[in-house]
């Protein structure tokens, strides 16, 4: 004759709880694994793309800085310092390596004078009106250059390592027609290094570069 064992009613529902808790925890790792999105680079995200080069642009300032410093050199890196830091912030809440640093293409690129485009045969060559800038073309510079963010707050400004204080540059973003006439007054390690409110006068929502930029030199 057998004996069967039998389980304590408290028993019961000792081991109940202990299996949901095993359960729970296991969908709990499962769904923190799932739903953790891989963290993304310059390579493959436009966004990373223009927080690496901002971050580039700011830490090439620096370094130009101590290479060759002057009066006010600790002051100025130490406000691009804070800067770096904000931008690390910023590459953080985008999923982006954060530190992830990168010099825009041609960045440094002497001045050249304007080309024209040329109509095709039959057509008359027209220009679309940009919006937002508020300033006559001028000479384009820096051919060939993408435009980012410094990170700086204040008023619309810019930042060049061509042009000195005093300089009116316009920004025009040609994936949206938007522009901007801003005044350079400060350097940087770029031909136009625009700060956080010009930067968001010709942004396209959640970029942090413009690939296809016109800059002009309008006084």
């Amino acid at each position: 004759m057998s004996r069967r064992r039998t389980v304590s009613p408290k028993k019961k529902i000792a081991l109940l709880a202990g299996a949901a808790v095993v359960a729970g925890g296991g969908a709990f790792v499962m769904a923190t694994t799932s739903n953790a999105a891989p963290v993304q680079n310059a390579s493959n995200s436009t966004v990373c793309q223009g927080l690496a080069t901002a971050l580039g642009n700011n830490q090439s300032f620096i370094d130009g800085q101590r290479a060759n410093p002057d009066a006010q050199s600790q002051a100025r890196i130490a406000n691009r310092e804070a800067v770096i830091a904000q931008i690390k912030v910023q590459q953080a809440a985008s999923n982006c390596q954060v530190g992830e640093s990168a010099q825009g293409p041609q960045a440094a690129q002497p001045a050249q004078p304007a080309k024209p485009a040329q109509p095709a045969p039959g057509q008359q060559q027209t220009t679309a009106p940009a919006q937002g800038g508020g300033a006559a073309g001028g000479q384009q510079v820096c051919v060939g250059s993408t435009v980012t963010l410094s990170g700086e707050a204040g008023a619309p400004a810019a930042s060049s390592n061509q042009f000195p204080a005093g300089t009116k540059l316009k920004v025009t973003n040609l994936d949206n027609n938007k522009s901007t006439t801003v005044q350079v007054t400060s350097v940087s390690g770029s031909c136009a290094l625009l700060n956080n409110a010009a930067f968001e006068q010709v942004r396209e929502p959640g970029k942090f570069l413009i690939r296809r930029a016109l800059i002009e030199k309008v006084g």
